[in-house]
């Protein structure tokens, strides 16, 4: 995923995944490379990776990242059972930031390397809580060079919980939406949709040169929309609200969507495709990757205490 990064907050299953899915993994910066106005992708590699199994699609992984001037993380356990105390334990001003990010992309190398791609979102003038306090993931990648060293949990097998596009089988359209925070996730989707799928998507980024030029397979119609500065909260949403009801969609059977970004457009947009599109909401898979007025550890908190609103796609609009 990607919060007024790439992926932020994670929910509570991210924050403490089944230890037969995921594992402690120890990745390297490789290299950087500017994408766009608002994106960074940093290549990781590492000798571990030759366990990691992506999922593809919207694969997360939750990273930990050093605070202050550290090279390099260090957490006081990796333990399946003791880990999540420990680091908790540890001083707010020494303990690792934790995020939720998309695997952009796994790859094995000629030479039989693993290198994963993880893209982040560079906060500069944004109005957001998160840019306002100065996002932890986004500072780190803007310093990232090689040979430093994070850890991260990711996934162990392929088939595994933190993968939430889920197109059923003989679905119709697929209907997109994603905020400049959740692009990386809804790239890796369009990589791997098949041909001949129908993709209506709209990508709302922060500045005309985040209209990145993504590959697909699928026939795919992206209407970008660029946020006009300091628009935030009720004209933010609404903007996005608006081209979705100009928008023809094709009448192809049972569509499915998938939404992900600021919380509260996510939701407005979810309640526009059941209620006036009469979308069945089991078909919209929605998540909240951050929210407009919080910041990342208010969020984060709340998933660990249980009070993160529920995505599941047939909870109440």
């Amino acid at each position: 995923m990607t919060a007024t990064a790439s992926a932020t907050a994670p929910d509570a299953a991210d924050a403490a995944p089944a230890a037969a899915h995921f594992r402690f993994f120890t990745l390297e910066v490789l290299r950087t490379r500017r994408l766009g106005h608002s994106f960074l992708r940093v290549t990781f590699g590492g000798e571990s990776l030759a366990e990691f199994r992506s999922g593809g699609y919207d694969q997360s992984l939750s990273l930990f990242l050093p605070v202050g001037d550290r090279e390099h993380t260090e957490l006081p356990s990796t333990d399946e059972d003791t880990w999540f105390g420990a680091w908790r334990a540890v001083p707010d001003e020494e303990r690792p930031v934790m995020r939720s990010y998309t695997v952009r992309e796994q790859r094995r190398t000629p030479d039989g390397a693993v290198e994963v791609d993880v893209d982040f979102v560079l906060h500069g003038t944004e109005t957001s809580a998160a840019a306002a306090a100065g996002s932890p993931a986004s500072r780190w990648a803007g310093r990232a060079v090689t040979g430093r060293r994070i850890m991260a949990i990711g996934p162990a097998v392929a088939a595994n919980k933190s993968v939430r596009f889920q197109r059923p089988e003989g679905a119709g359209t697929v209907l997109m939406y994603a905020d400049e925070t959740a692009l990386p996730a809804a790239a890796a989707i369009l990589d791997r949709l098949p041909a001949g799928t129908r993709v209506k998507a709209f990508f709302e980024v922060p500045h005309p040169d985040d209209r990145l030029g993504l590959h697909t397979l699928a026939d795919a119609d992206i209407t970008w929309i660029v946020r006009e500065k300091g628009a935030g909260g009720p004209a933010r949403t609404e903007r996005v609200l608006s081209e979705l009801r100009a928008a023809r969609l094709p009448d192809d059977g049972t569509p499915y969507a998938w939404l992900a970004g600021e919380a509260g457009t996510v939701r407005a947009v979810r309640r526009h495709l059941v209620q006036e599109r009469s979308f069945d909401r089991r078909a919209v898979r929605f998540t909240g990757y951050w929210k407009l007025g919080a910041s990342e550890e208010q969020l984060l908190a709340e998933a660990y205490a249980g009070r993160a609103p529920s995505e599941d796609p047939s909870s109440d609009l």
